[in-house]
């Protein structure tokens, strides 16, 4: 399959020069990077898990805000200018 990616032109250069020295075409550096980047183990990060701590507040939509309707809604927000 081709696809297009856009790549930083240092990191595009560094690529290009690894796959000469290794007298490999750059499309199977690619592959073989992915590949390897793709088996590593997908399991959290090593060290003590994180908590999400959710912060709520009281409140919701001001009076006369409807989400629900884009046009009403930018017509509010320019009112309230």
């Amino acid at each position: 399959m081709k696809t297009t990616v856009d790549l930083p032109d240092d990191l595009f250069i560094a690529a290009k020069k690894r796959a000469a020295e290794l007298r490999q075409p750059l499309r199977a550096l690619i592959e073989r990077s992915l590949r390897a980047e793709l088996g590593r183990a997908a399991g959290p990060p090593a060290g003590k898990p994180r908590t999400i701590r959710w912060v709520t507040v009281a409140g919701g939509l001001p009076p006369g805000v409807d989400v629900s309707d884009r046009a009403l809604m930018h017509e509010w927000l320019r009112q309230q200018r």
